[in-house]
């Protein structure tokens, strides 16, 4: 089975970086961090998302990231499927923190229960048989939609969406030139998909001090 051990950001000044997904997020070692100028422009082509217990929760961390200097992309709101909002981080990344929940249970808390790593691509069939050709195994599929990858264990999961559904889905132009600047690190490396997403052999030595030293959290592990 598949086992994505982190992602890593390439991100213009890696300390500012640092700071605000601990701020934000208190996330460590599944966001690894690379100096980058590599130029891009626009949508990247891929979202993060953070699945949590409760609105609360989302509420919190939404608060806790635009605190550090995110932009907000879509407003923490209620829906059919559940709560959830959009931001944008410092470094371009976009990140959704979401609940299946509609209503409380307990106080907020900063608990994350799920990371998942949607990839935005222009053929979904064609990228789930490349992706399937290298051994990862199917979850979930909806036709040419969506597919969702069996991960295991992995602090990361993968999905694959549509370039630009999943750019709706954030709220942001599908248009977008130059570099993921992401690096997904797994024991399936090292490859470079249709899209460009890179991939590389994990654990991922060369990646920045700072939130990639630290240990993962318990209720991650």
């Amino acid at each position: 089975m598949t086992y994505i051990e982190s992602v890593a950001i390439e991100v213009a000044d890696p300390t500012a970086a640092n700071r605000f997904y601990t701020e934000a997020f208190g996330l460590d070692t599944q966001i690894r961090l690379r100096a980058s100028e590599e130029p891009t422009t626009g949508f990247r082509g891929f979202t993060l998302s953070l699945t949590v217990s409760q609105p609360s929760t989302v509420k919190s961390l939404v608060d806790s990231a635009l605190d550090a200097g995110a932009a907000p992309l879509k407003p923490v709101t209620k829906s059919l499927w559940g709560y959830g909002g959009v931001v944008q981080a410092p470094d371009g990344a976009i990140w959704k923190v979401a609940t299946s929940a509609k209503k409380d249970t307990g106080p907020a808390t900063r608990q994350i229960d799920k990371i998942v790593l949607l990839l935005g691509v222009e053929d979904v069939a064609a990228s789930k048989r490349f992706y399937v050709d290298r051994g990862l195994t199917v979850a979930k599929s909806f036709g040419r939609k969506y597919v969702e990858f069996d991960t295991g264990s992995s602090p990361i999961k993968l999905g694959l969406y549509g370039r630009r559904a999943l750019a709706k889905d954030a709220g942001v132009s599908p248009d977008g030139t130059g570099s993921h600047r992401l690096t997904i690190g797994s024991d399936v490396g090292p490859f470079t998909d249709p899209d460009g997403f890179a991939w590389e052999a994990a654990p991922l030595s060369d990646a920045a001090p700072g939130l990639a030293s630290q240990q993962l959290p318990r209720h991650l592990a």
